[in-house]
């Protein structure tokens, strides 16, 4: 095995069939407790190696075989940077699994949280107990020292009543992660829900509000439903339809709250892979919208104020900042003017001021001129970048020039088409501009005031198209 030690994260390398030897540490002592614990892990025999982080603070706890202890290296204050995560343990309180084994969940909650390295810097943790109704007992905000966190865990008292685990997984992912509850910015979301037995409830939707919120759900499962407790289970695939994602890695199970300790290390290294977390992105935080409204005569000062009421309803529906969504709007008609590019504001308020700012042009009706303008100058320029690109196209009125080229060089280009039609806009356009399925992708109304209306389906599309292509 490989053992290379990277500035506290020990990288273990172990070749399949390979013995780890001991490895010799900063201090060039000799440590039989590291080459031990490298072995301990499960590595997967595959055509890649798979490296395996090692939570910093671990290797100090191997004792050398000779001197005095190191020093330790990790600023207990700070915690472990290597793992920044706001996660909630969402532990099971009923009936189910009874005072006793919930007192082992504690102790096995205690023990990986105090092994995550919980510090300002590192991971913040809270929990919530899952009962017949879902009660939060700390939020990430409360407790930053693995001290105090052990104390309140130590201190929860059992609920009680049915597990009712979809309900409290859904109302955890709605609830838990605000900013002022002590959610970070651009920090992976996570929600770890032990599960004993089984849910008494549905979890296949809490398990979709979950990922529309960005949270990576694990379900950690204790002692499986029994042959005749499977009858009591109204989904037996209730985990996969749960989890952030089914692969196997958002899932993990225990047979029993008896010897938990030698599991807690391998849930630690997974609540730490950050690159695994595939669900921290979401269709809020990951789109670039560009709203391209038209500004022919036809439409009129006081229906052009409806259509930027429509925008901004779109636009605040997103997290829009440096590490999120974007917006950029382009109005025309026979010319195009860039009212604001992407790059132009990073916050909700400065863009949706910037979208009431927009003064009416009023004019011909060049649409075909105006995708081609927009993919070439708006979407240009970010085309590189990691969100997903989508186009708004709002007309009322006939286009004089050819659509179908400039959507299809768009799309082509990676940006998915939605087309709003009003008024005497002609459905062959909007469906020559939409994407594909064309239906789901095409919307029209008779009148402006019919717009409002249309702003929840617009924000679902967006919303779908970014799930479907990330699957």
């Amino acid at each position: 095995g490989v053992i290379t030690n990277t500035g506290g994260a020990v990288r273990v390398q172990t070749l399949p069939g390979q013995e780890s030897y001991p490895a010799v540490n900063a201090n060039g002592i000799q440590s039989q407790v590291l080459s031990r614990w490298a072995s301990s892990f499960s590595v997967t025999a595959g055509a890649k190696n798979t490296a395996l982080e090692a939570v910093g603070r671990s290797v100090s706890t191997a004792r050398p075989s000779t001197g005095k202890r190191p020093k330790k290296t990790v600023d207990k204050k700070a915690g472990n940077k290597d793992c920044k995560a706001d996660i909630a343990f969402l532990i099971d309180g009923s009936y189910n699994i009874g005072q006793r084994r919930f007192n082992l969940q504690k102790n096995f909650v205690g023990k990986v949280a105090v092994m995550l390295g919980i510090g300002t810097e590192g991971p913040h943790v809270g929990v919530v107990q899952a009962s017949e109704h879902p009660k939060i007992e700390f939020y990430l905000k409360n407790f930053t020292a693995a001290k105090e966190v052990l104390f309140a865990i130590k201190e929860l008292a059992f609920r009680g009543g049915n597990s009712n685990t979809g309900k409290a997984l859904k109302y955890t992912a709605q609830k838990f992660f605000s900013l002022e509850n002590g959610a970070r910015k651009g920090i992976p979301k996570i929600i770890v829900v032990f599960l004993d037995g089984w849910p008494s409830d549905d979890l296949e939707e809490a398990g979709i509000v979950a990922r529309e919120f960005g949270v990576n759900v694990f379900i950690v499962s204790v002692a499986k439903p029994t042959t005749e407790e499977l009858g009591m289970v109204q989904d037996i695939g209730f985990v996969d339809k749960a989890v952030c994602r089914n692969n196997g890695f958002f899932s993990y199970q225990m047979p029993t709250w008896f010897g938990t300790t030698k599991y807690v290390k391998p849930l630690v290294q997974k609540l730490c892979s950050h690159e695994q977390m595939l669900c921290s992105k979401t269709c809020y935080n990951s789109v670039n919208i560009g709203f391209l409204i038209d500004g022919s005569s036809s439409v009129g000062e006081s229906n052009f104020r409806l259509v930027l009421e429509f925008v901004s309803n779109v636009a605040k529906a997103f997290e829009i900042s440096d590490i999120g969504s974007k917006v950029a709007a382009v109005q025309f008609t026979y010319d195009q003017r860039t009212e604001f590019s992407f790059t132009d504001h990073v916050t909700k308020d400065k863009v949706l001021s910037a979208i009431r700012n927009i003064r009416y042009m009023s004019g011909g009706t060049a649409t075909g001129d105006a995708i081609s303008f927009t993919t070439r100058n708006v979407f240009g320029p970010v085309k590189e970048g990691p969100n997903k690109n989508f186009l708004v196209v709002l007309t009322d009125g006939q286009s004089y020039d050819d659509v179908r080229g400039p959507a299809a060089a768009a799309q082509k280009a990676g940006i998915t088409v939605f087309s709003v039609g009003v008024a005497w806009a002609p459905l062959d356009d909007l469906k020559d501009m939409a994407s594909e399925p064309r239906e789901s992708h095409t919307f029209f109304t008779r009148e402006f005031t019919g717009l409002e209306q249309m702003v929840p389906d617009i924000i679902r599309g967006i919303c779908r198209d970014f799930l479907d292509s990330k699957q």
